[in-house]
């Protein structure tokens, strides 16, 4: 199978070529969608310049030398200079057919793999995650999955913070109230209580502060005691990550945990090296680096502070050390730092102090993909009535209990029991909020909007979800013996033909749906109608779709596309029998369009992390 732009973007560089000569091969041959053909080439208009020739005249030379025998009706030139292609029916028909087939559906894996090392999540330890967390989690976690998908070797890395002054309070406090005490117990369900009821001790207690403030240097000189007790702290706190990551279906592990303790060992020879190069200069008691290009008020440049006046070490320096492992241990080809839009200046200066030391080779690529605020409907950051930010667990839940009620009300008790209908709730809720977040592009703020996120229309999360279970609703029929084809559902699925198969016995239905999505796969795809040709042919650019999102590290692309497929696909359903087909060939050819749909709809949700039941 071949992607419809690659092919024509081959072709006409070699009309290209054929036409102007070797010398004009590194021309873009600019192929775009039209809304007069299914794409046109707009390369004759720059080259026009080039070899001083009118652009139409350009186009009709490299009309008369493109070949798209088998591909392509016949090429036009039209307005300017722009050369229209619409693709033939029976080549789309059979690369939708061998997509069939491919378990990659048609993605071209990387020439040239590389080692991407992604940093997203990063919450503090001993400090429960909240809604601000969300965004860099679950964008960070699909930006891996889809660079792996892609052919990638990706370093997942949960660059969290546990090491600094806060953890003499935390670890003295965890004395004082004993390890396998209520309060400690917190760390696993509550880390917020823990961490206020010791910054309370901490402010009223002259005596605990003191303590505290001796246990950093305890902690900081490497005391085995202290560190046992550091150690203890994060592990709890392990324990909250994981029923957090586990609900929201994140691939973090324990094992791509590297805080910043990790790069302790390193600050100190990192400042050195600096230093001795000339690099970090003295300046108001400080160690300071001035990369060039960053000036502040009246032009003076802008620090970067390497050791602060006191001695101590800041995030600078950590991300200093980070960049150097990075690239000397784990000779990382690219760095994606999925972090807040409010840290993009202290990445751009970190790294270009790193350039300046030549610690970022020539070729890699480190980049800060930045996120965008979760906002509240007034305009601001979102918050509870109180003015806290909202903790991450309580949005969830909530998500859930919404997705819940909405099933109730739309009678979901009749086709699913308890255990069933809760796991659809726990989908559809953390589906929601997920694909809310991913459809956003990342840099931007959004508005939490519960209604919008968890309805079954529009570009939304259960919207995508229900596509999917339709296709799967389709097979069971078919495996059934079913005739009836109901066209365009309601939101959920109601027809009685699927609640009466999932009430009877939905695991038998759903095996039987799995062996008709398998029948249908060996089948090959037709085009007979214009529905059908629109959807193969959006179907067709999903690896494309895929390598561009990898490269940009941009979900919400993959969020567009797979929505303007389900729409598509709603229009495919509505508009051409599929069970109902007028010939036993016809339904082959539609169930094997239905199966193709399915594959990408649930690959798509599931590069994102989106889960998808099996019925709704």
């Amino acid at each position: 199978m071949a992607d419809p732009q690659q092919v024509l973007a081959q072709r006409v560089h070699d009309a290209i070529v054929a036409s102007f000569g070797p010398e004009y091969r590194d021309a873009d041959p600019l192929i775009r969608p039209s809304s007069f053909a299914d794409f046109q080439a707009n390369a004759a208009l720059p080259l026009a310049k080039r070899v001083g020739r009118p652009p139409r005249e350009v186009a009709a030379e490299l009309t008369a030398r493109l070949d798209v025998t088998g591909v392509c009706a016949e090429p036009v030139v039209s307005g300017p200079g722009f050369i229209n292609l619409t693709l033939r029916d029976d080549w789309i028909a059979v690369q939708a057919s061998a997509m069939l087939g491919d378990d990659r559906l048609g993605l071209v894996p990387a020439a040239a793999p590389q080692t991407v090392v992604v940093e997203y999540s990063s919450p503090n330890i001993a400090k429960e995650m909240h809604v601000g967390h969300l965004r860099t989690t679950i964008v960070g976690d699909a930006i891996a999955r889809i660079g792996e998908f892609a052919g990638h070797r990706v370093i997942r890395d949960n660059h969290v913070g546990d090491w600094g002054t806060q953890f003499g309070m935390l670890i003295e406090y965890l004395l004082d109230v004993g390890e396998e005490s209520a309060e400690a117990g917190s760390l696993r369900t509550d880390p917020n209580a823990f961490y206020q009821a010791a910054r309370r001790k901490f402010d009223s207690d002259p005596g605990f502060a003191d303590r505290a403030r001796k246990r950093v240097v305890d902690l900081q000189g490497g005391d085995p005691g202290t560190l046992q007790l550091w150690q203890d702290l994060v592990d709890f706190s392990k324990d909250y990550l994981h029923r957090i990551y586990g609900r929201l279906g994140v691939t973090l592990t324990d094992d791509d945990i590297k805080g910043e303790s990790f790069y302790n060992d390193l600050l100190a020879d990192t400042v050195a090296r600096l230093e001795e190069e000339g690099i970090a200069v003295h300046s108001d008691g400080a160690l300071c680096a001035f990369p060039a290009g960053f000036t502040g008020r009246e032009g003076r440049p802008m620090p970067v502070i390497i050791r602060k006046s006191d001695g101590g070490y800041n995030y600078s320096t950590t991300d200093l050390a980070t960049i150097r492992y990075r690239v000397d241990e784990l000779h990382v080809d690219r760095a994606i730092y999925v972090v807040g839009s409010d840290q993009a200046l202290h990445f751009q200066m970190v790294f270009a102090v790193a350039r300046e030391a030549g610690w970022i080779p020539p070729g890699a690529v480190f980049e800060h993909a930045q996120i965008g605020l979760v906002l509240g409907p007034d305009g601001n950051r979102l918050r509870t009535r109180s003015g806290d930010n909202v903790q991450l667990s309580d949005l969830l839940a909530e998500a859930v209990e919404r997705a819940r009620a909405i099933l109730d009300e739309l009678d979901a008790t009749a086709r699913f029991d308890a255990a069933e209908l809760d796991a659809v709730a726990e989908a559809v809720g953390i589906g929601a909020v997920k694909y809310a977040d991913l459809s956003t592009a990342r840099e931007s703020a959004y508005v939490f909007d519960w209604d919008r996120m968890i309805s079954f229309r529009g570009n939304t999360g259960p919207y995508l979800q229900y596509a999917t279970a339709r296709i799967r609703s389709i097979f069971r029929r078919a495996a059934d013996g079913l005739a009836a084809d109901t066209g365009a559902d309601a939101a959920v699925a109601t027809d009685a033909a699927d609640a009466d198969a999932a009430a009877a016995d939905a695991a038998a239905a759903d095996a039987a749906a799995a062996d008709a999505g398998t029948t249908a796969h060996r089948a090959g795809v037709a085009i007979t109608a214009g529905p059908e040709r629109a959807l193969a042919l959006k179907l067709l650019g999903f690896g494309a779709v895929i390598t561009g999102v990898g490269e940009t590290a941009e979900p919400h692309r993959l969020c567009g596309y797979l929505f303007e497929v389900a729409s598509l696909f709603t229009t495919f359903y509505e508009e051409c029998p599929v069970l109902k087909a007028e010939s036993a060939s016809l339904r082959a050819s539609r169930l094997a369009l239905c199966a193709l749909t399915h594959d990408v709809l649930t690959t798509g949700l599931g590069l994102l992390g989106v889960p998808v039941p099996e019925r709704m």
